[in-house]
């Protein structure tokens, strides 16, 4: 099964760092966009396991107003 994560990127010298945008606590850094986007999956993994507390989610909800 796939998914499809979005993720913010830049490059700051010789390093491309980056966070998924469901976690922007939490940054990684890859010497490649591609060794960026691997370590991008296994943040996800670790994020979601449910073995590390207190990860912040990001969420949307729809208000009807009077």
């Amino acid at each position: 099964m796939k998914q499809k994560l979005t993720f913010t990127y830049w490059r700051d010298g010789d390093w491309w760092l980056g966070y998924l945008d469901e976690f922007p606590d939490h940054w990684t850094q890859g010497e490649s966009l591609e060794e960026l986007k691997v370590m991008l999956a296994d943040l996800y993994k670790d994020l979601t396991s449910g073995e590390i507390a207190g990860i912040r989610h990001r969420g949307e909800m729809e208000l009807e107003l009077a």
